[in-house]
């Protein structure tokens, strides 16, 4: 079982690399409709700088308010704004829906009625309170707020049989309440059921400083892989055989059909002579993105939600989960260039049906036409990351004095198509949380939760990530940790993806290897394939915190661990109000599940595979 499972793996995924985005020749003629520029549905104070004290200006960006700027450790001191902002989110699912690039689906899911649901701004040190109704018809959900620390929060982290039980269907809901203590850009999604890949996402904007100047913030910009079958129906795929390659890519929720020409290319607009803030997410549930502009080079200011010294590219890996703040300069000849897609590693880092997926940059007094310039393809950047980002507010480790055990090794295995982390894989039950046993005292946890305690009071905490380095066949990973952003003192050396390259953690050739001083800091990061990675975070957060994989078929498929953290402390900081509301929704979701729910959990309970459909499967 286990070769035939490697076999049909590789098989799926094997899929000639693909090298340029831009459209193929004789596809060129398709119409041009109404240019989108961002999607914003609430503006706050000081959009794209200017709030807090009015200092942030387009020539002085490291400011904020007064005593808060670029240098403000954020994890230490937050403004006091006094501010609330309020949204309501609600979730319907809508069958044969006709989707952005012309083909109807059986079955979508979507927020406020939009395929990408409405961004979500504040300023730094704001609330957000944010009422979610669930009108789904048998789907319960609970939606995560990717990247946010939740200090001293983290029962509001959003996730089902962790910290909450789901919101029950039909019109259940509850209100999430936490503190924009970092900022940046950063999104939402569900973390039940296939919602995620069937189109429960949305940006989340926290206006603050930033690390470079620039005149014009264009807003988020998510990228996302999109399936024609339902994310469902895909992930009991991936219970017996690798994954397909994606439908399509949208830009922004817009995509144009590869061969009909049906739908529209996104658009951005850029003003000649202006420097322009683009805030770039993926929000796919496999694929990861090679970005490139024509003709334009990007500089980095923020990864994460972790603001970097620029950092200038050419092109750049936009791993699934991952973010990256950039200043593109309209510096060249007023006309329409392409924001090419393009996949590499060996068709690893995932492919589509779409060959060609882009955008359209178009500087205002430009022609309503087609760019004529593909462009060059970029560099192959064989599923890796970058790994030399400068945070601007810094941490820095003595990596001489590191000491790695089976105490703080993970290694993630493959048996069959199930995903082992520690060599479990984890299965949550969504009617017995973990935060349940924190709060009532109980420490019988169940293995299938699959928890690393971690205790001790802001201590550094290193762990080694293993990618199964003597199994069959190894695939890239990009490894979300909720709570903390951590330090990545290292990884295995770069090698294409593809060549299945083996590399053990060796403390007499990679301690040398390994950059404490100041190294790349974020909450999502490239595996390597048959390879490692060394991180590190500070128990300064107490919680029960999930990191897993990002693809959503191998969370679902159980790849995935919990730091519980200071257990104690979590215990203590949870009010009488918050156990309130936790007992409330879980007590309305057990009245529903599973004695009324249609269909069984068949799956880890954190992504997708779960039986709650209702659309009918034909194989």
């Amino acid at each position: 079982m286990k070769f035939f499972g490697i076999a049909a793996l590789v098989a799926g995924l094997l899929a000639p690399s693909l090298v340029l985005g831009a459209p193929a020749p004789g596809n060129e003629g398709g119409s041009l409709l109404t240019p989108v520029e961002k999607r914003q549905d609430f503006q706050a104070e000081g959009y794209g700088g200017g709030g807090g004290g009015g200092c942030n200006s387009p020539t002085n960006r490291q400011c904020w308010s007064p005593g808060f700027n670029i240098n403000t450790d954020y994890e230490l001191g937050t403004p006091n704004t006094g501010k609330t902002r309020r949204y309501t989110l609600t979730l319907t699912e809508t069958d044969n829906w006709t989707g952005p690039d012309g083909v109807k689906k059986d079955k979508v899911m979507m927020v406020n009625n939009k395929i990408i649901g409405p961004t979500l701004q504040a300023d730094w040190g704001d609330y957000l309170e944010i009422t979610v109704i669930n009108r789904l018809k048998s789907n319960g959900t609970s939606i995560h707020w990717h990247g946010m620390h939740q200090r001293n929060s983290n029962i509001q982290d959003g996730v089902n049989g962790v910290t909450e039980c789901p919101i029950p269907p039909n019109g259940g809901s509850k209100v999430y309440r936490f503190r924009a203590t970092q900022y940046g850009t950063s999104w939402y999604h569900s973390h039940f059921s296939a919602q995620y890949g069937n189109g429960i996402v949305g940006p989340i904007l926290i206006n603050g400083p930033a690390s470079a100047n620039y005149d014009v913030d264009l807003g988020p910009f998510p990228l996302t892989d999109y399936y024609y079958d339902t994310a469902d129906r895909i992930v009991l795929l991936t219970q017996r055989a690798g994954p397909p390659p994606s439908s399509n890519v949208l830009f922004n929720g817009f995509a144009k059909h590869p061969t009909t020409g049906a739908g529209q290319y996104a658009t951005v607009s850029l003003t000649k002579g202006k420097k322009h803030r683009l805030r770039l997410i993926n929000t796919s549930v496999e694929n990861h993105f090679q970005l490139s502009l024509v003709n334009h080079s990007m500089t980095i200011i923020s990864a994460d939600l972790v603001p970097v010294q620029p950092y200038k590219v050419d092109s750049l890996l936009l791993g699934v989960g991952q973010r990256y703040d950039v200043i593109i300069d309209a510096n060249q000849a007023v006309g329409n260039y392409w924001f090419n897609v393009t996949f590499g590693g060996g068709g690893l880092c995932g492919t589509s049906d779409n060959l060609y997926p882009a955008a359209i940059f178009r500087y205002k007094g430009a022609p309503n036409a087609l760019p004529t310039n593909k462009g060059v393809a970029p560099p192959d950047h064989q599923c890796l990351d970058l790994n030399d980002l400068k945070p601007v507010l810094q941490r820095s480790l003595n990596t001489n004095s590191i000491a790695l055990n089976t105490g703080n090794t993970i290694p993630i295995t493959l048996d069959g198509f199930v995903w082992r982390v520690n060599g479990t894989a984890i299965n949550i039950n969504w009617n017995k949380p973990v935060l349940e046993y924190v709060m009532t005292g109980n420490t019988n946890y169940s293995q299938s939760d699959n928890l690393v305690k971690v205790d001790g009071v802001n201590q550094w905490k290193y762990w080694l990530i293993e990618n199964d380095p003597d199994g069959a066949f190894s695939l890239p990973h990009p490894i979300h940790l909720h709570g903390h952003d951590f330090l990545i003192l290292g990884r295995s050396p770069d090698v294409p993806a593809a060549s299945q390259t083996r590399y053990v953690f060796d403390p007499a050739v990679d301690v040398a290897r390994l950059n404490g001083n100041n190294p790349t800091r974020r909450d999502t990061a490239m595996l390597p394939a048959k390879g490692w990675l060394l991180i590190a975070f500070r128990t300064d957060n107490p919680g029960s915190w999930l990191m897993h994989c990002h693809i959503a078929w191998h969370v679902s498929g159980g790849l995935s661990n919990q730091f519980l953290e200071r257990a104690q402390d979590l215990k203590n900081s949870i009010s009488p109000a918050d156990k309130k509301a936790f007992n409330d929704n879980c007590d309305a979701w057990r009245a529903y599940f599973p004695d009324n729910a249609p269909f069984p959990k068949d799956d880890s309970g954190l992504r997708s595979g779960v039986k709650a459909r209702e659309v009918k499967m034909d194989w």
